[in-house]
């Protein structure tokens, strides 16, 4: 089917880029969670 070894190796690369792509969208990885910060003003303890 390929006499150039090239031509071979660039097929098998788009198809080990394509089952990555396929794998990644049919598990994505998990979303990271974290809470998050808010700074309140202090306003009790200002000078008036």
């Amino acid at each position: 089917m390929f006499r150039n070894p090239v031509s071979l190796l660039i097929l098998l690369v788009l198809v080990m880029a394509l089952a990555g792509v396929v794998a990644i969208g049919a598990f994505p990885p998990g979303a990271v969670t974290s809470q998050v910060e808010r700074t309140l003003p202090n306003d009790r303890f200002q000078p008036r």
